[in-house]
């Protein structure tokens, strides 16, 4: 009973977490989905794979529905005993996205009672920590695996601070669960910030334990936390594995051409480069949508205020209505005034938890101020990117894998995990007896002056102090003629506008919450009518912009994510042939930031950050032009052409050049790198030639080909992770594949046995085939996934064992001591 009453209060805290996320994502209880457009693009490249499942029981980790080919890997395969997995789908129960809001809050809770806050201010940081801008808009835009990275970040932190407590059983337990169920995620960016963010920690511990004199505690902290860590890869060892192994053929790998598209010299890295890397950076300025959310305009789509000057402006030019609403509709004139290429929302905080988080940083002491202001600093500062290029460039050159990483924007993710955990121990602080109550009260009044002080500084003067100029205004200005500047004047005016309004809302909710400490330290209320009051006040602040950028307006059918692109002309005629396995490539979209080609045929094109390095190479050099390279086009058996008709609309063009499935050649060039290799496809007649690179002149060994006319190699069968073909010719002949290279995965075999290929043409496979009549098989077999699936599976029996080992030891402990 005793054990229940003091559960009951968590129970309470759980229902209402489940309650306020089903409430902010209320469509999801009438079957709706939130239409999130990464997810939309992310089905089309997924889709083959999820329809030789459904059709076979099967995993396959291979799929030929975008780029001629790529793993599966990082498209949402699933692996053999990863049984962390469905730990990690039994948290999330609720419809989509409601599942991640109850998991920021969760994940935020358990960090607060483990750092011994009173369960109604966990309660209130989870509400302050899940409701922030950014965590919401990212599930809006259907960036799933980074919310979900994300959202378990505080369980990490909750088992490393448990185990530094000296909680040792519980802290490796929660670590090991914790940290496997954060890999789950597989948003690897994420989890290296995160990892940033422990090393900062480290260093406090470390630099708290030297001076009291206690290393040997933090040595053996480190060390379990360091076995609980292994055994959380242990858990997700398939994963990781493959990834690792898939790395370096991805084009977050080190690229081994030294030019560009152009022939001119390229920045070589051993990653992404520094302008890919730093594209999206904060502005320095821009930082203030912390507590401002409309500080640089919001975000790249926001709409005008309702009394806009930019309108009227337009209303009194000598046009007509119709040529004004073609301006606003034709000619970018962002409300975002910030430096980055676009932005969905402003990562707004609240302005009360930035108050109550400088409240903390003025009560707390000790290692823990030093953590979490050396965490907020440093994500700070790395989030500026090139705008704050000298320590952005230190860490590219020198902190190992920082530069697999871009839009360092994201960085400021852990600001909007500590400003939260600030807050609530500055309120932890404010209404304890750790600091005298003068101390208090200064701290309170210090905090409110500077925080309103700045805020009305903004209020009155902002219009003077900032100029309001999106880097493109003078661009757009120029083209518009005579009236450029007028609308320009017209925008910029509407940006004071909003400005200036959100200003005065952040000043009055942190005029409102400063009234609601100060009436507490006057005894004028009770602590939790205060929680209560200013729990209140952040969900209306930070629920109240959340909606300006996601909200029921968003829902749909859950049949349209389903089912996110419709069949047009061009892709019903491409159906109607169902002869044999070919490509599609489609021109009436950017085809290689597209999934929706992928989504009806078998793409050369598709949707995804972790693209194979190789196509993408191909893409910059010979097909991201208005016309692509046609000898490129058939060397990937492009069957048909998508493009724009005479009438405007989509429609398939047959090509008959595609050279097949698999072809003979007479022909290959021995080249001696990758710059050579690309090059030489530039007029390479594919039909007849190949390109190969001295890496593999062991397996042509010099020999001489020329091509038997009634040679023949033809596709019999087709899957995803086998394709087999039979051959005949009576000479030994080269033959090329229309398939994508990628050695760790498929196995070749002639008549049963075992034989070599190797890369032709920069990206496709190729083989030697002996004279007479064959049966040829690549089949995609991942000795990585065998491996790491037993690793998991030993990983977690492992895991079991010590639980069970220490509670064993602990029992018989108690029962020593009972004698």
């Amino acid at each position: 009973m005793a054990a229940l009453k003091k559960a009951l209060p968590h129970l309470i805290v759980l229902i209402l977490f489940v309650l306020a996320s089903l409430i902010y994502f209320s469509p999801v209880l009438q079957g709706d989905t939130i239409f999130q457009s990464d997810i939309a693009q992310f089905n089309g490249i997924a889709k083959q794979q999820r329809d030789f499942k459904a059709a076979t029981g099967e995993e396959t980790y291979w799929t030929n529905g975008a780029f001629g080919g790529m793993p599966t890997y990082q498209i949402g395969a699933r692996y053999p005993n990863h049984l962390i997995k469905k730990l990690d789908l039994t948290l999330r129960f609720l419809p989509r996205p409601a599942d991640y809001l109850f998991l920021y809050f969760l994940s935020m809770y358990v960090l607060l009672l483990v750092m011994k806050i009173d369960y109604k201010l966990a309660f209130l940081g989870a509400l302050a920590f899940g409701f922030s801008t950014y965590l919401i808009i990212i599930l809006g835009v259907g960036h799933n695996l980074k919310a979900h990275a994300i959202a378990y970040m505080p369980l990490v932190l909750a088992g490393i601070i448990l185990t530094f407590r000296r909680k040792y059983l519980w802290g490796f337990a929660l670590t090991a669960i914790a940290m496997g169920l954060e890999l789950v995620a597989n948003h690897f960016q994420m989890t290296y910030y995160l990892l940033i963010l422990v090393v900062v920690l480290g260093i406090a511990y470390l630099i708290d334990a030297i001076l009291k004199k206690q290393l040997q505690h933090f040595t053996k902290s480190v060390l379990i936390l360091f076995g609980a860590v292994l055994l959380a890869i242990g858990f997700n060892s398939a994963n990781i594995l493959a990834t690792a192994e898939y790395a370096p053929y991805s084009m977050r790998g080190k690229s081994e051409l030294t030019i560009k598209p152009d022939g001119t010299p390229k920045e070589i890295t051993n990653g992404l480069s520094y302008e890919y890397i730093t594209e999206y950076s904060y502005g320095k300025l821009e930082s203030f949508n912390l507590m401002v959310p409309r500080f640089m305009g919001g975000g790249s789509g926001e709409p005008l205020p309702e009394e806009s000057e930019l309108i009227e402006t337009l209303r009194g030019l000598p046009i007509s209505p119709e040529d004004a609403n073609n301006i606003l509709r034709q000619v970018p004139l962002p409300m975002y005034w910030g430096q980055q290429p676009i932005i969905e929302a402003p990562a707004y905080v609240g302005a009360i938890v930035v108050f109550l988080a400088l409240l903390g940083f003025l009560l707390i002491k000790g290692r823990l101020r030093w953590w979490l202001l050396g965490g907020i600093i440093l994500s700070l500062l790395l989030s500026w990117g090139k705008n704050f290029a000298f320590l952005t460039e230190f860490f590219v050159d020198y902190v190992p894998l920082y530069n697999k990483f871009r839009a360092v924007s994201s960085m400021q993710v852990i600001i909007e995990l500590l400003l939260p955990i600030a807050a609530v121990i500055g309120l932890h602080q404010l209404f304890n007896d750790f600091n005298s109550k003068e101390s208090r009260k200064k701290a309170l009044m210090l905090s409110g002056g500077i925080v309103s002080s700045l805020l009305l500084i903004f209020y009155l003067f902002g219009s003077s102090l900032f100029d309001f100029e999106a880097p493109y205004d003078a661009d757009v200005a120029a083209a518009l003629g005579e009236i450029g500047p007028l609308l320009i004047e017209g925008i910029q005016a509407d940006r004071i506008s909003v400005f200036k309004e959100d200003s005065l809302r952040s000043l009055g909710l942190v005029v409102a919450s400063f009234a609601v400490l100060f009436a507490l330290m006057r005894q004028m209320i009770k602590e939790p009518v205060a929680i209560g009051i200013l729990a209140v006040l952040i969900v209306v602040d930070l629920v109240g912009v959340d909606k300006r950028y996601v909200n029921e307006d968003d829902f749909v059918d859950s049949r349209v994510m389903e089912q996110p692109y419709q069949a047009n002309g061009a892709d019903l005629q491409i159906q109607k042939d169902t002869d044999g396995f070919f490509r599609v490539y489609d021109m009436t979209s950017a085809a290689f930031t597209s999934g929706r080609a992928s989504f009806f045929h078998n793409a050369l094109g598709g949707y995804s950050a972790v693209k194979m390095g190789r196509i993408n190479d191909i893409n910059d050099f010979y097909l991201m032009r208005e016309q692509p390279n046609m000898n490129i086009i058939n060397m990937f058996n492009v069957r048909y052409l998508i493009r724009f008709g005479d009438n405007g609309g989509p429609f398939a063009q047959r090509n008959p050049g595609a050279n097949g499935n698999a072809w003979f050649v007479s022909d290959y060039e021995m080249v001696g790198s990758a710059d050579e290799e690309i090059q030489a496809l530039a007029d390479l007649d594919t039909k007849n030639k190949a390109v190969v690179h001295t890496d593999f002149a062991e397996q042509l060994k010099g020999k001489r080909f020329s091509v038997d006319s009634t040679a023949t190699i033809s596709l019999k069968e087709f899957a995803p992770n086998k394709m087999v073909y039979t051959s005949s010719s009576s000479q030994e002949g080269l033959v090329v594949f229309s398939e994508m290279y990628y050695k760790p995965g498929w196995k070749l075999t002639i008549d049963g046995e075992e034989a070599e290929y190797f890369r032709a043409n920069y990206t496709l496979r190729a083989m030697v085939v002996p004279a007479g009549q064959h049966e040829i098989v690549f089949s995609f077999e991942s000795e990585v996934v065998q491996r790491g699936s037993l690793l998991s599976l030993v990983s977690a029996a492992v895991f079991v064992l010590i639980l069970l080992g220490f509670g064993y030891m602990n029992y018989r402990n108690s029962k020593r001591e009972a004698a």
